[in-house]
């Protein structure tokens, strides 16, 4: 099924939800690709990064977080593994793991544990390279100012109030793919 099918499945265009999610998976998909398209001596698979960048965020709906016009049940920590489950019903399960593994620079097991956050008790951080890049790309927009891309030093200020290993993480991630 392509991105968009499943996309209009659960966001009705015209809406405020609609509009805040196409602008903010449109911007992490922009970057994401342009990574890919800098490093090809990664072996990016390109297609299924864009498709996974445009479904990075399909668990947000299910999300209450009123600013953004979500008016789900769950905290908006939740968005990640409700997209996974989403996916993986839709039979996208390798694109589900990059909606659950996005967070930050990624979740912990030990961090879930210690910041008791409300999800599953599992390792939630990305793996393969293309789960990087989007979780790369994704701190680079917010969905509270659609279009405008934060700069390196507003992302390390953001990630360093979670700890220092997510700035650790980013930073790396800076060397190989900026």
């Amino acid at each position: 099924m392509h991105p968009l099918d499943i996309i209009h499945k659960y966001y009705k265009p015209g809406t405020r939800l609609y509009d805040i999610y196409i602008s903010h998976v449109t911007d992490v998909t922009n970057k994401s690709l342009l990574v890919a398209q800098k490093h090809p001596e990664l072996a990016i698979d390109v297609k299924f990064l864009e498709e996974a960048a445009m479904l990075h965020d399909i668990g947000i709906f299910k999300t209450r977080a009123p600013n953004i016009a979500c008016e789900g049940n769950f905290p908006y920590i939740c968005h990640g593994f409700l997209g996974r489950e989403l996916l993986t019903q839709e039979g996208l399960p390798k694109h589900g793991m990059v909606c659950e593994r996005h967070t930050g620079t990624g979740l912990s097991l030990e961090t879930i544990l210690l910041k008791k956050l409300p999800i599953p008790h599992r390792d939630m951080r990305p793996k393969s390279l293309e789960e990087k890049i989007i979780c790369f790309a994704d701190k680079f927009y917010s969905k509270s100012q659609l279009g405008r891309e934060k700069p390196i030093r507003k992302i390390r200020e953001s990630l360093i109030k979670h700890d220092t290993h997510q700035v650790e993480i980013f930073d790396e991630w800076c060397e190989l793919f900026l």
